[in-house]
């Protein structure tokens, strides 16, 4: 049950965030998640700001999964997002900042996990 919520500076072209969606798709498996419960969410044109300097490109990404992965996982998971959101949207891992949050309780379909 992952969701990854992303916030970006640039604008996305429907083919970017089909491109980007398949590309995380693949890398959740990193935190042994199956794509089928992956659900993602976009905001462009997000205005972030780091150190105090407004981002031309720039990225806020939180990964929230049902449980927990390990520090090595989330290391891996890490170096992916970076390297798709460099290579679909043009914007530097050191303008990418990433949380990931493991939840004890998650619903879904009128239930919890």
């Amino acid at each position: 049950m992952p969701f990854i919520d992303s916030k970006v500076t640039v604008a996305m072209a429907e083919d970017k965030k089909e491109a980007v969606k398949s590309e995380l798709g693949q890398a959740i498996g990193i935190l042994n998640k199956p794509e089928s419960f992956l659900m993602i969410g976009f905001e462009d044109n997000y205005d972030l700001y780091m150190g105090g300097k407004k981002l031309d490109k720039g990225a806020f990404v939180s990964v929230s999964l049902f449980g927990n992965a390990s520090a090595e996982a989330y290391e891996k998971m890490t170096a992916q997002i970076c390297r798709i959101y460099e290579e679909q949207l043009g914007i530097p891992g050191n303008a990418v900042y990433i949380t990931y949050t493991g939840v004890s309780d998650w619903g879904w379909n009128g239930r919890n996990f």
